[in-house]
């Protein structure tokens, strides 16, 4: 039995990774501080409550079992926050990040697998991006996510140890059993957001910016079912392990408007939505849509929730589920 360390597995996409390895037969220890996970997400799996940047907990952890994968999802991840306060994210993202790799070399650790970000990519240059779509980041979020890549590369080229860098556009949904679902404080995304105007635990939605060259004026984005993206973890971990390192983009391929996911929605909740008309937020493009050719043809990923209709049923069977009970 091979065993993985998820690092943010109490949290929103680690928890999910958790259920997949452990349903794949590997054992699962996680690693969380809690400060944005969820304790009682840690369902599969040994748990520890602690800080990627722990010299003395990783010690014992390394020391304790034979981890053969880490797959690192324990980092900041508000982009808004990042411009205001970059310190926190180039310390967290970075040099704990480092530290968390550096005994994963120093334990002869196969696969160091890293949670990454369309965000590395910048303002789109073409649609669909794909993996070598140029990287330029306009945010501290982005860019150290962007740096400890290439520290991910530097190591790869020097250490016995390789890498699976997994770059996401819009993760969103629940799984589909009801287990474990999305839970931010505070709560950005957008599908989450518009559940929250269903349910009424918000009085609406706003929309930021409706003149954008889209068919119907809003923002268009990329959407991907966690599970999908879970199980993509899974491969790319495996194909890392058995053969060689590499880099992927996780996306549907297609795109959304805000307007339509908020029409969906009210079509999946059976209620209106109050919906409020902004301004643009600055740095927003148009269209953010990904290429995930190249993990469908060398892993034979498949995605199984692809369409909008699926992605917001299992999040909003999740949503009452979390917080009508309140």
């Amino acid at each position: 039995m091979k065993t993985v360390l998820i690092t943010g597995g109490a949290g929103y996409i680690g928890s999910h990774a958790a259920k997949a390895f452990s349903e794949k037969g590997y054992r699962v220890i996680v690693l969380d501080n809690l400060i944005y996970g969820h304790k009682e997400f840690v369902k599969w799996g040994d748990f520890f409550n602690g800080d990627i940047g722990d010299d003395y907990l990783l010690k014992s952890l390394f020391c304790q079992f034979q981890i053969d994968i880490v797959s690192h999802f324990a980092a900041f991840a508000y982009v808004g926050e990042s411009v205001q306060n970059p310190r926190k994210y180039y310390d967290n993202n970075l040099a704990k990040a480092l530290v968390l790799l550096s005994h994963a070399v120093k334990n002869d650790v196969k696969v160091f697998q890293f949670s990454s970000t369309c965000a590395t990519y910048g303002h789109p240059e073409h649609i669909p991006m794909t993996e070598s779509h140029p990287q330029n980041p306009f945010t501290p979020y982005g860019k150290s996510k962007r740096f400890f890549e290439e520290i991910l590369r530097d190591f790869a080229s020097s250490y016995p140890i390789r890498f699976s860098i997994l770059r996401y556009f819009n993760a969103a949904g629940a799984d589909p059993a009801g287990e474990i679902g999305e839970d931010h404080d505070p709560e950005t995304h957008l599908i989450p957001l518009i559940l929250d105007a269903a349910m009424g635990r918000k009085r609406g939605i706003e929309i930021f910016g409706t003149d954008y060259d889209t068919p119907d004026g809003t923002c268009i984005r990329d959407y991907i079912h966690v599970t999908d993206l879970a199980a993509a973890h899974v491969l790319a971990a495996e194909k890392a392990l058995n053969a060689e390192s590499g880099i992927y983009n996780l996306g549907n391929g297609d795109g959304f408007s805000v307007k339509e996911v908020i029409e969906k929605a009210k079509a999946v909740t059976g209620r209106d939505i109050h919906v409020v008309e902004g301004e643009r937020r600055p740095g927003d493009p148009a269209r953010l849509i990904g290429s995930s050719a190249r993990i469908k043809a060398e892993l034979g990923w498949q995605p199984k929730y692809a369409s909008l209709d699926k992605i917001i049923e299992t999040a909003w069977a999740w949503h009452q589920k979390r917080f009508q009970t309140r």
